[in-house]
């Protein structure tokens, strides 16, 4: 069963962009992928056949995953996210409390979760230590590769993700 999806408009305006991408474009290109390929003889010895089957098989496993958290989204308006603690969609700036650096972060939901983007899934040990945390706030949060000692310097609505 998909626990609910929590995501701004823009974050569902996004997943609907992509599964309409997959359904419309990539899927009919890799079914006729797959049919050339088939065309190619003996299937049992055919690379190219299993490699389309696998590509067509990957994406109508995300086209079902994208169809099945979609049913199950609900949206968070941005404008209504309380500054006072922080809560999903919030953006966080953070204090290591062991070298002084700082960093930003959005806490957001697994499906719109990007580190790279400092985008920090709410299910996410820092993304789980953050929530009801309020500005001065300290929290100790295990990671894989020991303990982070943050403090909260700001938390701000985010601003489109």
């Amino acid at each position: 069963m998909t626990e609910t999806v929590y995501l701004s408009r823009e974050g569902l305006e996004r997943l609907r962009s992509e599964l309409e991408h997959l359904m419309m474009e990539v899927r009919p290109q890799a079914t006729e992928q797959l049919a050339r390929a088939r065309e190619h003889g003996d299937l049992s010895e055919n690379a190219e056949f299993d490699a389309a089957r696998e590509n067509l098989t990957k994406i109508t496993r995300r086209i079902s995953d994208l169809q099945r958290k979609l049913s199950k989204v609900e949206i968070i308006e941005e404008h209504k996210i309380e500054k006072d603690e922080v809560r999903i969609l919030s953006r966080v700036t953070l204090e290591n409390v062991s070298d002084g650096s700082k960093a930003d972060y959005t806490i957001v939901d697994p499906l719109q979760s990007d580190p790279r983007k400092r985008f920090i899934s709410v299910k996410s040990p820092i993304g789980k230590g953050l929530l009801g945390k309020r500005v001065g706030d300290e929290v100790r949060v295990a990671i894989p590769t020991g303990e982070i000692h943050f403090r909260v310097l700001s938390i701000e609505r985010s601003t489109g993700l």
